[in-house]
């Protein structure tokens, strides 16, 4: 990539990390040769040709067993520092939040989907993280049993607003009020029929 805009060197470097590159120096990296690979390259090596810039892809042949050992551990380490952020994620900012709130007794619809939005947003990222889990990274039991105990510490909060506004006299809003209103609807997670694997 040209040195400036520094913004477009950052911008591919961020997104080939978050498709799972390990970099084994500046400007070279490394990916499993599989089509899902390939898939999320793609759009990647066309922003660089559109600014400029050049690259190569070299396939690896033959490696060495010690080196092939060797990247596969760097994979692993990475994805499984992933996965611990995740676990992180849920057990202080997620879990403290509920706490907090349940402590404040503020059972409000908008904090129960603010909540909600919160919750989407880490299965998400596990779920990207999990697609580019290669060779079986460690973590991945732990932050999926997490994510499955911090949907039940949602539901419950969820269950305890409801509860709260039908003694206060004011129902939920239903889904085709919050359409009318213009609100999103976040769908129910499906990560408690997740098995780990």
């Amino acid at each position: 990539m040209p040195p400036n805009p520094t913004a477009g060197r950052v911008a591919v470097w961020r997104h080939l990390k978050k498709i799972g590159a390990i970099y084994l120096q500046q400007s070279v990296c490394v990916f499993p040769a599989n089509s899902a690979v390939r898939r999320d390259l793609a759009p990647i090596l066309t922003r660089i040709r559109e600014a400029s810039g050049e690259f190569h892809l070299l396939p690896l042949r033959k490696l060495d067993p010690s080196e092939e050992t060797k990247l596969i551990q760097q994979f692993q380490e990475q994805t499984a520092n992933h996965y611990q952020e995740i676990i992180e994620n849920c057990e202080v900012n997620f879990t403290k939040e509920i706490e907090f709130e349940t402590f404040r007794k503020n059972f409000t619809y908008e904090e129960a989907e603010e909540i909600r939005a919160e919750f989407e947003k880490i299965s998400d990222w596990f779920e990207r993280v999990r697609r580019r889990d290669w060779f079986g990274a460690a973590n991945m039991s732990q932050a999926n049993e997490w994510l499955t105990r911090c949907e039940g510490m949602l539901e419950k909060f969820e269950a305890q607003v409801f509860e709260f506004q039908e003694n206060q006299g004011t129902r939920l809003p239903t889904a085709a009020t919050q359409r009318r209103r213009g609100q999103r609807v976040l769908p129910k997670s499906k990560l408690g029929s997740r098995k780990a694997s």
